[in-house]
């Protein structure tokens, strides 16, 4: 371990060989991980005063990515849940230096060892029927950014699609007609395709009748035919349900995402009776764990199993069972 091995090669490597090539995944992977070794090298600069392209790889131990990581929290004010993102893109980092460098091992596996944090789960925020049918009411149809914007809505609400998904879909992603359906790449890579409802068809048919902008090949395009950013969805969003909250009070409440869309279409889905496993399939989930977080967040199903109880007697005697003195040494603590 006399030479130091550079840092900058091998993040160079890591990211054209092991990422792009070895991989093939996503440019939303890409940035991720990129973002987060521009944060670790910006700290980097400040805490030891060297330049990034001059870091070794002892200089990125595990007492340093833990301080890094703190940092995030505290001075950047991140949530435990970014902290976790960051540390999986240095774990994967790190898994591929340790092939790299195995004279590195046991530094590598000082920071493989460093544990996600855990943390409350935020409960799922969805729409009600009647304000998703007054945000669907909202844009003004007569004019073309209306009708896009009724469109695009009506899809996100029906589908349930990731908002990269919904911005990234071109216009020979629709398929009408018997099995319509509309497909898309999602997390991953993972090519899926979302079964359309008769009024999404009949949406999307009339949409696609309108002339093509700039010969773009968008399915919802800008006024110069190019792709929505994700901050014009938000936006456009912002703006209707801002209209349909003078109709459907309940809305100024709630801050409506694009993602609250695609929990409002799971919970569309659940409400139908659809099973779990359909709905992770139906959403693109990775796991079925994903999808149950909208059994929790569904008072409704837990209010039909409460029924489902013997309710408890007063009067009934309870007979009495001695405890343990395990159980009991437990219960205490």
């Amino acid at each position: 371990m006399n030479s130091r091995p550079n840092v900058a090669p091998l993040i160079e490597r890591y990211f054209t060989v092991r990422l792009m090539q070895q991989r093939n995944v996503s440019s939303n992977t890409i940035a991720s991980y990129r973002d987060t070794f521009r944060l670790l090298f910006r700290f980097a600069q400040v805490q030891l005063s060297k330049p990034p392209s001059a870091l070794s790889l002892d200089d990125l131990d595990a007492p340093f990515i833990s301080a890094f990581l703190a940092d995030i929290e505290t001075a950047r004010g991140a949530s435990i849940s970014t902290r976790n993102l960051r540390l999986t893109a240095i774990r994967s980092f790190y898994r591929f230096v340790s092939f790299e460098e195995p004279a590195y091992s046991d530094l590598i596996q000082r920071v493989l060892a460093i544990p996600s944090k855990r943390h409350d789960k935020r409960q799922v925020h969805f729409l009600t029927r009647p304000e998703i049918e007054a945000i669907l009411a909202a844009p003004n149809r007569s004019t073309w950014l209306g009708r896009r914007d009724h469109t695009l809505l009506l899809i996100a609400i029906q589908t349930g699609l990731r908002l990269s998904e919904l911005i990234n879909l071109d216009r020979d992603a629709i398929h009408l007609g018997t099995g319509a359906h509309v497909r898309c790449a999602g997390k991953g890579r993972k090519e899926r395709c979302t079964p359309l409802t008769s009024n999404g068809q009949a949406a999307l048919k009339a949409w696609l009748k309108e002339p093509e902008r700039y010969a773009g090949r968008a399915l919802f395009p800008n006024v110069r035919g190019g792709r929505l950013s994700a901050d014009s969805v938000q936006a456009l969003l912002t703006k209707h349900v801002r209209v349909a909250s003078q109709i459907c009070p309940s809305l100024t409440s709630k801050r409506v995402l694009p993602h609250v869309l695609r929990h409002s279409a799971a919970m569309e889905l659940l409400q139908a009776g659809v099973d779990c496993s359909v709905i992770a399939l139906w959403l693109g989930h990775e796991s079925i764990e994903t999808t149950q977080t909208y059994l929790h967040a569904h008072l409704a199903i837990k209010e039909a199993a409460l029924a489902k109880l013997e309710p408890y007697e007063p009067g009934k005697p309870i007979r009495f069972r001695p405890g343990d003195n395990l159980l009991a040494f437990l219960e205490s603590l």
